[in-house]
């Protein structure tokens, strides 16, 4: 199998995406930061069935972790990486280096507030979304694609992203893709691979008490009542709870409108490992 092509620079990239509109076609990314699993690829698989060509961009973005966080120690695995695009079917790589992404003297960033500022991840973890919104912009105008692939477990992520496309007026759809799951039902995330092997037994209760709360919502059960019992199963397992909540599926807003639907999300630390997930409940 011939390998994926690579490119380096934002020149190379854009080179590749000229090509391709000036054939006519149409063109996705997916924007990750490696360590890929099939999550990544059925994106991939999903900018297949939405556009001619697919771009997947590999890059550990700095500023979107703290100090404190695991930007050194997240895992990196280019050759893995690109044997699994090409696999899956991506036609291109875009694998910038720290100094392509953000040149000596880089000094602007995006400021976010709606979805951004609704005290879930941002209570947690107040810098990550200005990260976010700042190299994926970066990525929608380097790439010059049709549409972006984002994946729902990551949702409040994925709100802030279309916000951000929407008030910037960038010529880029946004799709959001379901979660994907092992088959006892935890959310795949690159992280995944810092649970020991206890931990990796206990972690799918997260998705498990997602569940019970969003069936006893269904039957009737008041929303404190449901999220506080699922609370206190977590903390008996051996998790310590960041949030788990009712949130309006389209704003976060704590109190949901009927008219658009609800979700049901969570984050919550196992041992040294922090694990999201999010089901729509409504």
């Amino acid at each position: 199998m011939s390998e994926i092509p690579v490119a380096r620079t934002i020149a190379e990239l854009r080179a590749h995406v000229r090509a391709w509109h000036q054939a006519g076609q149409t063109v996705a990314l997916v924007p990750t930061m490696g360590a890929l699993h099939r999550g990544h690829l059925a994106l991939v698989e999903e900018g297949l069935r939405r556009a001619d060509q697919v771009a997947a961009s590999i890059f550990v973005n700095p500023k979107q972790f703290a100090p404190t966080e695991d930007f050194d120690a997240y895992p990196r695995r280019e050759a893995d990486d690109l044997a699994k695009l090409k696999s899956a079917g991506a036609a291109l790589a875009f694998v910038p280096g720290g100094g392509e992404m953000y040149a000596a003297g880089f000094a602007t960033a995006i400021a976010v507030g709606g979805p951004a500022t609704q005290g879930l991840e941002d209570r947690f973890r107040p810098h990550f979304f200005g990260g976010v919104a700042t190299v994926v912009a970066k990525l929608l105008i380097q790439s010059q694609c049709d549409i972006a692939l984002f994946g729902e477990k990551d949702y409040q992520q994925l709100l802030v992203v279309k916000q951000m496309v929407r008030d910037l007026d960038l010529p880029c759809r946004i799709i959001g893709c379901p979660t994907v799951r092992e088959a006892d039902g935890l959310a795949l995330s690159s992280r995944n691979a810092y649970l020991t092997a206890e931990e990796r037994r206990i972690a799918p209760m997260l998705h498990q008490q997602l569940q019970a709360v969003a069936g006893a919502l269904r039957a009737g059960k008041a929303p404190g009542e449901a999220i506080e019992a699922a609370i206190s199963v977590l903390i008996t397992a051996g998790f310590s709870v960041d949030y788990l909540e009712l949130r309006d599926a389209e704003t976060l807003a704590p109190e949901p409108d009927p008219g658009r639907g609800s979700r049901l999300l969570v984050a919550a630390r196992l041992g040294k490992t922090r694990l999201i997930d999010n089901i729509a409940v409504y």
